[in-house]
């Protein structure tokens, strides 16, 4: 019940502070532009409070819905995308004055009615760059790029890397973090490797050529999967299914693993492997439970439909490596706010297109489950990964909007677009046709990502 509160609080939190950052990009240029804002609205529903600027001109409103927000500006087109249907109830244009149509949304120039459209999606990557960098500043909890494991006969260990190599550069680049390392292997697949490690104070550099994966990279465990090395682990039992070959062994929920047969078990994979390899032959799991050092006897049993075997229990992995806090100086801190902002716009984008083209499966995407579990997730492990996830979740926001989709920013340009090309503005009945397909689109979309969400919470 804790888990759900925490869960729902850093949902809602997270939705009510992107979108009012959103449409204070909205907001802030209108009225830098000299286009007058009658509403700015954080939420959407009935009014929990208002009040109103200084010049009179602006009502600012807390709403009792804070899943959304708007801004309402003076003669703006129910063409405008908008979140919130009072701007239907825009003022006619026809019953404006000569000093107001000067400064109403609709008689502006392209540009400027372009530069208020970006502006929200704009101030979504831009929130991104702050958080990084505060992230790079205050330091962030990292698994060192240290290997431990090496997978026998892999394209790793016929390069000759070893265990304890730590890991200064991938192809030039330096990295810091296991994270990092693997998210640089990603870019190399089917092209030459260069790491740069450091062995025991010698510093060497390690080639070996990167095969394609049969998954897409961005799904691969290029490290450990293909190349045959990684950060190291240590493997407990968790979950034990009454009954089965764990439970009927003496396994328990805690026990560590740490050994299979006569090999050394420091990584998950390679354990579900060996496991899933000897149905109905009896292995010997050497294991941990405290300080007391036993081993046990299970024979996995078969799965009736891919005859793997199986044992019954989940494996809950920790890596060999304890954490440190990685903390960047001012510049560093500074430079990874913008390039960490542009890499997950660019992944964003990646992972977009090759879900269009099913090179990545649409069944990945997530809905309001997914990112709700995700808040909670790391609301409870601190601040520094909240704004983590904070910072990932705007660049989603400032992508998603940029998209050329009717009643999106993205699709609000394109239409802007074309009336610079035409030299005149679509008619209302074509954008209210093609905003329709619009609406129809993103309510498919957000229904199809609530199906995943259900399908993977069933799935457990």
């Amino acid at each position: 019940m804790i888990e759900f509160l925490i869960a729902t609080a850093a949902f809602i939190v997270a939705i009510a502070l992107l979108i009012a950052i959103h449409e204070f990009g909205h907001f802030i240029v209108a009225r830098k532009l000299g286009v007058r804002v009658e509403k700015f609205s954080v939420g959407f529903g009935p009014s929990l409070f208002s009040w109103y600027s200084r010049d009179g001109e602006v009502e600012y409103i807390i709403a009792a819905i804070p899943l959304g927000g708007y801004v309402k500006m003076l003669g703006e087109s129910p063409s405008k995308q908008s979140d919130n249907p009072d701007q239907q109830k825009d003022s006619n244009a026809d019953e404006l004055t000569p000093e107001d149509l000067k400064r109403a949304f609709h008689t502006q120039a392209v540009w400027k009615r372009a530069a208020i459209a970006v502006a929200g999606p704009a101030f979504n990557f831009i929130f991104a760059i702050i958080a990084y960098m505060i992230v790079g500043w205050a330091g962030q909890q990292v698994i060192p790029p240290m290997v431990g494991h090496i997978t026998p006969d892999s394209i790793a260990e016929q390069a000759g890397i070893l265990p304890a190599d730590v890991i200064k550069k991938v192809n030039g680049h330096s990295v810091y973090a296991w994270q990092h390392v693997e998210e640089a292997l990603k870019k190399t697949v089917g092209q030459p490797l260069t790491l740069t490690i450091d062995r025991t104070g010698m510093v060497m550099d390690v080639h070996m050529d990167v095969p394609m994966p049969e998954k897409d990279a961005l799904l691969s465990n290029i490290g450990g999967s293909l190349l045959g090395f990684a950060a190291g682990q240590r493997v407990f039992a968790q979950q034990i299914t009454p009954h089965s070959a764990a439970a009927q062994a003496g396994l328990k929920d805690g026990d560590e693993i740490i050994r299979m047969d006569q090999q050394t078990v420091d990584d998950v994979r390679s354990l579900i492997q060996y496991i899933q390899s000897h149905a109905g032959m009896a292995i010997t799991l050497g294991v941990m439970r405290g300080d007391l050092k036993m081993n046990l006897k299970i024979t996995p049993q078969a799965d009736a439909k891919t005859q793997r075997g199986r044992i019954g229990i989940l494996l809950n992995a920790r890596s060999i490596q304890a954490p440190v806090v990685y903390r960047m100086g001012r510049f560093e801190g500074a430079a990874y706010g913008f390039t960490r902002t542009w890499d997950m716009t660019t992944l964003t984008f990646e992972v977009l297109g090759k879900m269009m083209v099913n090179a990545i499966s649409p069944s990945n995407l997530g809905g309001p489950i997914a990112i709700a579990q995700m808040a909670g997730k790391t609301a409870e492990y601190g601040v520094i990964p909240y704004l983590l996830f904070l910072a990932l979740f705007s660049v989603n926001l400032g992508v998603l909007n940029l998209l050329p989709v009717p009643i999106l920013d993205g699709g609000h340009l394109t239409y802007l677009s074309i009336e610079a090309l035409r030299g005149r503005p679509l008619s209302p009945e074509t954008i209210e046709k093609t905003q329709l397909v619009g609406v129809l689109m993103i309510a498919a979309l957000m229904i199809f990502a609530f199906y995943n969400d259900i399908a993977r919470f069933l799935q457990g």
